[in-house]
């Protein structure tokens, strides 16, 4: 099969993958002027002001998924500071798949080839789960009934562990290391692995 035929595969098995995250996932932003997002079909979290990123970032990433027994993989460059973020999707090609950006309240994205059931603000949500301060995660996080812990793990080689739990429940589990971060959604079943110069 053609590197061609191979990318069009790809970029159709990955649009899948996200809109059935965004599906499952149960948002609903429609009436709402605050972007939010379903955690848990009644936890309703809403997303935090780009102030509160913990480190800003402008780098490449590579972007490994998994969902529904399949892996998927694709690039990102992503900018992310106190005054909002940008983050281009590529395919294995090169070619632009989307800019998805989040800034002054205002959350969308600008594609060809995203379908417009596609929620962005589950992007951004994950997102600040992993690279947000931990003690305005834990604020928003409450206000939504779910809790947030957080460790060092160094003796396991991760330079942190971040647990959303609802209850005794574990919903997401996100490691750390200097250029790794892995996302688990236990409760939507998905997971992808982020690799980049974080620090």
């Amino acid at each position: 099969m053609s590197k061609t035929n191979n990318g069009k595969k790809n970029r159709f098995v990955f649009l899948t993958v996200l809109i059935l995250i965004s599906i499952g996932s149960c948002a609903s932003v429609v009436g709402e002027k605050r972007p939010h997002v379903y955690l848990t079909n009644s936890a309703k979290y809403v997303l935090i002001s780009p102030a509160g990123i913990k480190k800003p970032m402008d780098m490449a990433q590579y972007i490994s998924a998994s969902y529904g027994g399949q892996d998927y993989y694709f690039n990102a460059w992503v900018k992310a500071d106190e005054t909002g973020m940008d983050i281009v999707l590529f395919n294995e090609l090169g070619s632009s798949m989307g800019d998805l950006f989040y800034r002054d309240g205002v959350v969308d994205i600008s594609s060809n080839v995203f379908p417009a059931s596609l929620k962005p603000e589950y992007i951004i949500a994950d997102f600040q789960l992993c690279f947000y301060d931990p003690v305005l995660l834990k604020q928003a996080l409450k206000a939504c009934g779910l809790s947030l812990e957080t460790k060092v793990v160094a003796q396991t080689g991760s330079q942190g562990v971040r647990r959303i739990l609802k209850g005794k429940n574990l919903i997401i589990e996100i490691e750390e290391t200097h250029d790794t971060v892995k996302f688990t959604n236990h409760l939507r079943g998905y997971t992808y692995t982020l690799k980049g110069e974080f620090e």
